[in-house]
């Protein structure tokens, strides 16, 4: 059989300002438009214990007014110019996201910067987005998926920032003052932590002076203290109590670091029993030998103080007990190493063959090189990424399913499940 021919890959640049901000870049000449993504390693996990969702809060009001511009002039100058400018926060990280055309570029590098530099916090954004927060999170309340895994980070970090809601709760999101959103921003939003990517219409030697242009008036390092490394609690079941017909069961365990030499073999093996949609074992075993359940999955969570393996599984009540045995029974068949050269070889394939796809627009570029900074991957991560999945033998993979899946569990489940105790 030929070889296959090899995908080709953008060329990736290391952009350093003059001032020593770094980020990764793509050129792409043929659109005249680029995508910018940041990240911040300022996260929910440094929100205060009592102030759970301030992270959130800030990202949402960093584009409501910023320097001379109230929230209304701001969004006007956003939308008269096609410049899409948005903030969110994780566990780990404050991100952001800047879109706009090559004519508007210097216009939308300053009003990023103003955005991180200037913020105004005005009362009336303030209770608006407060009010936003507070419905989202009401909203939730009745929604089976994120109750199971909020219970779920919830026990497993008991005590650590990971436990506490990102968005927060109705009563800590009613805490927040104006004087705590100063100082997250102020305390966090630092040069020193910050990673860049950038794809589209722009050279290194354009970009290098927006970015010191752009984040060169950062604070480099901060006084807030970095939060310790922590392992989930494992080996209960959780019964969170709601009025359904059909549970949602989330259950997960320690996962493998991002930089570990084993997170490509664990990468394989997640694919194989449950993050390959209906050519995983889960789904084949649960949905479509015996109709259990319309989704199971499982994923890597690639959290930085406590990496994951998570996955989730929704069921009729009555048959709840059942799909969590099947699930159980596929994860000691893995850790005992009943994997199959055919498994492998399928494995291989879907995920080389897929990872061009997620390189075909700006915007997955941009996202893609803020994460090879972000795990410190390297510039020549793209070329490198397929051939570390198919040096994998089954070995190594049967090694790692060991390490990945032996041991105990922590399951959550919403609803009204019957035959669980």
């Amino acid at each position: 059989m030929a070889d296959r021919p090899q995908p080709f890959f953008p060329r990736v640049e290391e952009v350093v300002s003059p001032g020593g901000v770094r980020a990764y870049l793509v050129t792409e000449r043929s659109v005249p438009f680029l995508t910018l993504a940041l990240h911040f390693r300022a996260g929910a996990v440094h929100d205060p214990p009592d102030r759970a969702g301030l992270a959130t809060m800030v990202a949402g009001l960093l584009d409501e007014g910023a320097g001379p511009y109230d929230s209304l002039a701001f969004r006007r100058e956003l939308e008269d110019n096609a410049i899409r400018l948005s903030f969110d926060a994780d566990l780990d990280g404050f991100t952001g996201t800047l879109k706009t055309l090559t004519a508007t570029r210097d216009h939308a590098f300053e009003l990023l910067r103003l955005a991180l530099l200037e913020p105004r916090f005005d009362p009336e954004p303030i209770e608006r987005i407060r009010s936003q927060i507070q419905a989202e999170l009401k909203r939730r309340e009745s929604d089976p998926d994120y109750v199971s895994v909020r219970a779920w980070y919830a026990r497993a970090f008991d005590g650590h920032g990971y436990g506490r809601p990102v968005r927060g709760t109705l009563e800590s999101i009613a805490r927040i003052r104006r004087d705590d959103l100063v100082s997250f921003a102020r305390e966090h939003l630092l040069r020193g932590h910050l990673a860049i990517g950038v794809a589209g219409d722009i050279t290194a030697e354009e970009l290098a002076p927006l970015l010191d242009r752009t984040f060169g008036g950062l604070p480099l390092h901060g006084a807030a203290l970095e939060p310790p490394p922590t392992e989930p609690q494992l080996g209960d079941t959780v019964l969170v109590p709601m009025p359904i017909p059909q549970s949602v069961v989330t259950f997960g365990r320690k996962g493998i670091p991002r930089r570990d030499p084993d997170y490509y073999a664990a990468t394989i093996a997640n694919y194989i029993l449950g993050g390959g949609g209906f050519a995983s074992r889960l789904m084949q075993e649960v949905r479509e030998k015996r109709g259990l359940a319309y989704s199971v999955y499982t994923y890597l969570a690639d959290v930085r103080l406590a990496p994951l393996w998570l996955g989730a599984v929704a069921t009729s009540n009555e048959r709840v007990a059942q799909s969590i045995a099947l699930v159980r029974e596929e994860i000691a068949r893995m850790a005992a190493g009943e994997v199959s050269e055919q498994e492998l070889a399928d494995a291989k394939t879907y995920l080389t063959g897929s990872f061009p796809l997620r390189l075909a627009t700006n915007d997955q570029l941009a996202r893609m090189l803020l994460g090879m900074m972000v795990h410190e991957l390297g510039r020549d991560y793209l070329e490198r990424r397929n051939d570390l999945i198919l040096a994998v033998g089954m070995d190594e993979l049967k090694r790692v399913c060991h390490r990945l899946y032996a041991g105990s569990l922590l399951l959550t489940v919403a609803g009204r499940p019957e035959g669980l105790e």
